[in-house]
Order: structure tokens, then sequence, then C-alpha cells
């Protein structure tokens, strides 16, 4: 009798799982001109130790430089960029001037700032993240230059690198106007998505492939809201790309609906989306489309939303709807809400206790030199980044990485001349952060070889050892602070975040069951109401994979996740259904009715159907 096998732990599936996709050889060879290049230039200047500062803020706007269009790389990489040198200012003046205790509570509140902040999403995090280490490296990492020269050297390398990414062009990408190949590539990706999600319609796959076309309408959404000289925008090719943003959501929403009604479409239908991705990645005409085939409201909301899009094509003309519709006092919500104050506790706790230790290390005898501090501090703002996976995940990975990378350094520092090894080391180094980045153990462990180069170019003897136990013992740190129990109950952030997508589609429904003529707003209330649902799903998925102390805390948030998302395609269904008709078919009514009624019963979050929408559900 063979027993079954045991399935691993959520935990640890994450930390084995890795990132896939095609290398990202423009990425690579920005790599690889970022730090190696500022060190080489500050060592034959005699400046090295800036070398090293600005090789740093290179080496953190290469962590930054991820896909997607150029204009919107300036504030991913930009903002993190400018909290890096505020906090080297405020660490190197704090670290000469005031004693270890009030340097412990200075960086304790920093840590408590900067943690809520983190809490508004992607560029939020590393806002926060570069606001710590840069504090902890001016405090901790004895320099001869003053913080101000410090932060204009940091700010140089970052700079350098986002003039690469502004600058070079991608391999394919001259034909069609190299500036917008990430816009277009996205944009494309919408198109190309709404074709997956037809062919799937009547499938298992549907919901998968729902859930992918949510994800690329995010990523082009994001694409399109780079900063611009002007309010609107500013040549005939922008202009082109957002009406073609824009013509893609009618065809989302009549694919969306397609998907709910769950029967099989003719596969034709997917051929035109197809092509209009096509049209759009290689900046060419969308030629004939497949001849239209209207036996049911959906699919008529589909070819009417395909000629269009060709109209829009032709004319490069659309609306503007590439910004989500938020308040302005929501970013203020978020970081004062629970979210921010979860967060920004146990970031505070954390990078506290691990600057304390540090300097405890620093002042003891027994421990040996240890001028430079910082490691320990800036190895727990990391691991207790919870956009880098669960919490064990994150400390196995971070662990396994820096005891391979200082291993690898170790063999390397053996053997390489100085300087020049150390430079070349740093530039192969920067060249496999985006392929490291794939796997937070491969992007430790990469980082980890990088800056004990950057260190040992900069004077100081070789530390392996040293980096390995601090690491460990931040490891430990934040292992113990995020199990410790917090005021209020845990979980409010994941819950903030139903709430904050039960918001969402209540809004949705009321305007679509308001029978509102405004097509636009309802799209972008669509986006939103799907947008913060994608969220909360990745936060939920996130809390599940936690050690079971913690993953309890998620316990059935998943389906009331899932029941809000049901609800979403349903009033998009009735949507399309109402445009067709003027009024819902009596099955989106009933699902309606009892999604609501699940949502109630559930006491999670609620969506209500009001005396207001009487006219449409007659």
């Amino acid at each position: 009798m063979t027993r079954p096998a045991r399935a691993v732990p959520p935990w640890l599936a994450h930390a084995l799982r890795a990132q896939r996709g095609p290398v990202p050889w423009s990425a690579v060879v920005r790599g690889a001109l970022g730090g190696g290049p500022l060190l080489l230039a500050a060592v034959l200047a005699g400046r090295p130790t800036l070398g090293v500062v600005a090789a740093i803020g290179a080496m953190f706007a290469g962590i930054n430089d991820r896909p997607g269009s150029r204009r919107a790389s300036v504030g991913r990489i930009g903002g993190p960029a400018l909290a890096g040198a505020t906090g080297l200012v405020v660490g190197t003046y704090a670290g000469d001037h005031v004693s270890a205790v009030l340097l412990t509570l200075l960086l304790t509140g920093l840590g408590l700032v900067a943690g809520a902040v983190s809490a508004l999403g992607p560029v939020g995090s590393s806002v926060g993240t570069q606001l710590l280490v840069g504090a902890a490296v001016g405090a901790g990492m004895p320099l001869p230059e003053p913080g101000w020269q410090r932060a204009l050297a940091f700010l140089a390398g970052a700079g350098w690198l986002l003039l690469l990414r502004l600058a070079l062009p991608t391999p394919g990408s001259l034909a069609g106007g190299f500036r917008f190949d990430g816009e277009r590539n996205a944009v494309a990706g919408v198109y190309a998505a709404v074709a997956d999600l037809l062919d799937a319609t009547g499938t298992d796959t549907a919901t998968a492939r729902r859930a992918a076309l949510t994800a690329a309408l995010d990523h082009a959404q994001d694409a399109l809201a780079g900063p611009r000289l002007r309010r609107y925008a500013s040549s005939a090719a922008e202009r082109r790309l957002h009406a073609q943003y824009a013509a893609a959501l009618p065809l989302a929403e009549a694919a969306t609906a397609l998907a709910w009604a769950g029967e099989p479409v003719p596969s034709r239908a997917s051929e035109g989306p197809r092509r209009l991705a096509a049209a759009v990645r290689g900046s060419t005409p969308t030629g004939p489309l497949p001849a239209p085939s209207r036996t049911v409201p959906a699919l008529r909301a589909l070819d009417d939303a395909l000629l269009r899009a060709v109209e829009a094509f032709d004319r490069g003309d659309g609306g503007d709807l590439h910004s989500r519709r938020r308040s302005r006092t929501a970013g203020v919500r978020t970081v004062l809400g629970a979210r921010g104050r979860e967060y920004g506790l146990r970031v505070a706790l954390c990078f506290g206790v691990s600057a304390a230790l540090a300097q405890a290390l620093h002042h003891a005898r027994w421990y040996g030199p240890h001028e430079h501090w910082y490691w320990l501090p800036a190895t727990a703002v990391f691991l207790v980044k919870p956009d880098l996976g669960p919490l064990a995940s994150r400390v196995l990975s971070r662990a396994a990485g820096t005891l391979l990378g200082a291993l690898l350094f170790a063999g390397f520092a053996a053997v390489l001349p100085r300087p020049e090894g150390l430079v070349a080391l740093v530039a192969v180094s920067g060249a496999l952060i985006p392929v490291a980045a794939r796997h937070f153990a491969a992007q430790t462990a990469v980082v980890t070889v990088l800056v004990l180069a950057l260190v040992m170019a900069g004077g100081e003897p070789q530390a392996s050892l040293g980096r390995i136990a601090e690491t460990l013992l931040a490891c430990a740190v934040v292992l113990l602070v995020g199990h410790l129990p917090t005021p209020g109950q845990r979980g409010d952030a994941i819950r903030a975040r139903l709430t904050e997508a039960a918001g969402a589609a209540q809004a949705y429904l009321d305007h679509v069951l308001g029978e509102s003529d405004d097509r636009a707003g309802r799209w972008a209330l669509r986006r939103e109401a799907y947008r913060t649902l994608a969220e909360a799903r990745a936060a939920i998925a996130l809390a599940s994979a936690e050690l079971p102390p913690l993953a309890r805390h998620a316990d059935g948030t998943d389906e009331t996740a899932a029941t809000l998302e049901l609800l979403v395609d349903t009033v998009t269904a009735g949507a399309v259904h109402l445009d067709d008709t003027g009024r819902l078919d009596p099955r989106h009514v009933r699902r309606l009715t009892e999604l609501a009624d699940r949502l109630g019963s559930r006491g999670d979050v609620a969506v209500r159907l009001t005396p207001g929408h009487d006219r449409a559900v007659r």
C-alpha cells in the first residue's frame, strides 16, 4: 500500500517557486552600464567612496527598473531615489551628532513613517525601503564625505540608470518609435488578453483568463499614466495609444459578459482582437476583420466594440481613461488606515530593534572590528517587506541568498585583482540583477556580491562571515516581530482591502443599475472595481501562504473576494444586456440578489441592491 504524498506547505512552496519569462536583455545591458562605470570613474578620480554611494544608487534603480513604459519609470525609479537620498542625509547627520539611544529612536520613527507609506503600493514600498536603507547606510557606513555629497552621489547613480532607461532603445523598437515601446506593448497585451478570454469562454480556464485580462489592463493603465510635459498627450503617437487603450475597454467588457454566460463563442470572435493586438504592437493598419456574429447581446456588443476600435485606430483620438479615478485623500486614508498602521508598526519595530542590536555589536569588544554596522538594519528592511512574499519564505530565501552570495564573494575576493577586479564584479552583478529578480534568494545572492564588492572597493576589509551572521540575526528579529501581536485585530489590512473592493463594486453596481448614459464613467468604475479586487486577492494569497499562526487570520477572506468578483462579473454582463435591451435579464437579477445575500450572510463586507435600482431590474 502506497502512502499519499504529503503536500508542500504554502510558505515553503512559495520559497521554491520562481518567476518565468524571457531574459530582459535591455535591462541586463543597463545594469552592466550602471554601477560599474560609475565606480570606475570615481576610482580613477581618487574618490572611490563617492563611487560606492553612486553605485548603490544605480543598484537600487536597477532593482526598480521593471518592465513598462519609459515615462512611468521616472516615478518608479526617481521617487524612491529621492527618498534614499533624503535617508542618507538624515542618517549621516544624525549618526554624527546624536547619541546611540536618540539615533535608535529616530530610526524607529523613520521606520514607522516609511512602513505606513509602503502601504500605498509598489512605488510606495520602494520609497519606504530606500528611505530606511539610506538612513542605515548614512548612519552606519562611516565615509569621509558629508551627507549632502553622499546624497548627490546617490542621486547621480540613480539618475544615470534612469537616463539609460529613457535613452536606450529596446531591441526591435526603432521601427515604431522606441519612445513608446513600453506603452505599445502594454496596450497590445490587452487586446491579446481579450482574444485569450474569448477562446477560453465556456471552458474551465475562463476564470484564469479573465484574471489575466485584469492584469493586462492594470499594466496598460500604469504604462499610460507616466508623467507628461502638458496635461494632454504631447504627440500623435501618444494620442493614438490613448485611443487604442480606450477602445479596448468596451471589448474587455463584452468579452467578460460572454465569459460570464459560459457558452462557447464562434472561433472567429477572437481573430479581431488578435489582429488589433498585432496592429498596436507593430504600429501597422488593422486590415480586414472577420465577419460579425450578432446572435446574443454580448456578441453584438463585441462586434460594435470592434468597429469602434477600428475607427479609433484610424482617428488616433480617444478619451483620457488611462488614470485611476481616486480622490486626493485616498492615499492619506491608506497611510493612516489599518494597512498603514499594521505595516508601519512592524517595520518600525524591526528597523529599530535591528539598529539597536547593530550599534550594540558596534561597541562590543568581543565582536571585533565593526565600523560599518548598517548591514543588520538594512537587511531587516528588506525582510519585513510583504510584497516580496510570505514572511517565512522571505526569511528562508534571504538567509540562503546571503550565504551563497557571501561565499561566492569570498572566493572572488581571494583571486580578483584590485580595484579593477572589483569594478568588473560590480558590473557583472548589476547585469545579473534583472535576471535574478525572478526569485528573492537569487536576487539576494547577486546583491550581496555587489554590495560586498562595493564596500571592499571603498576600503573596508573582506567581511563575508560577519555579513552572514548579521543576516541570520536580522532573520531572527523579523521572524519574532512578525509574529508578535499588535494593537487592533490581526488581519485588519486584508479586511481594509476587501472593504475598498466592496466599495468599488458598490459604486460600479449603482452606476450600471442607475442606467447612466456615461459609458466612459462606467468603464472607469469597472476598472477600479476589478483592480481593487485584484489587489485584495493578491494580499489574501500572500497572507494565506504564511506560517499557520499568521495564515489563519486570512481564513474565509478568499471566499469573500471570490463572491465579490462574481458579483462584478454579473454587473458587467448586466451592463451589456442593459445596453442592448434596456433592462436586465431575470438571470442577472437572480444572480445579483443571490450574491448580495451571500455577502451579507458572511458579514465581512456588504454590497446592497437599493430601491433606486428598481427600474433596471423590472
